[in-house]
Order: C-alpha cells, then sequence, then structure tokens
C-alpha cells in the first residue's frame, strides 16, 4: 500500500477532532464541500488512517 501513497500536506488534529484536508482533494477525488461523504478505515499494519470516498448505489452500477 505504500507505494500506492501520494503525499498531499500534513495538518495538526484540532481540538475538536477535526482534520482539515488539502484543496487538491476537491479536483484529485471529484468531490464536493458539503455534500461528500468518506469512508474511515484504520489499517492496523500500517498504523495508517484510511479515507475512502462514499459512492452511492447509481455510481457503482
Amino acid at each position: 500500500m505504500e507505494n500506492d501513497l501520494i503525499y498531499l500536506d500534513t495538518y495538526i488534529l484540532q481540538q475538536d477532532m477535526r482534520i482539515r484536508l488539502p484543496k487538491s482533494i476537491l479536483t484529485n477525488l471529484s468531490v464536493e464541500r458539503g455534500t461528500s461523504k468518506f469512508n474511515i478505515f484504520f489499517d492496523k499494519k500500517n498504523n495508517s488512517i484510511v479515507l475512502k470516498v462514499e459512492r452511492s448505489e447509481e455510481e457503482n452500477q
């Protein structure tokens, strides 16, 4: 998996548990602010958090 990773930026975990995403996410993943959802996974092997864009049923067909 590490070979597939592309570094985008570094952000601090906020007091209210938010993490800002880089603006390049909007163009690289074709997502929209306020409407797109991410599924969050924890990779124990690499001690990493993985965000995947949740696709609607219509997009999966």
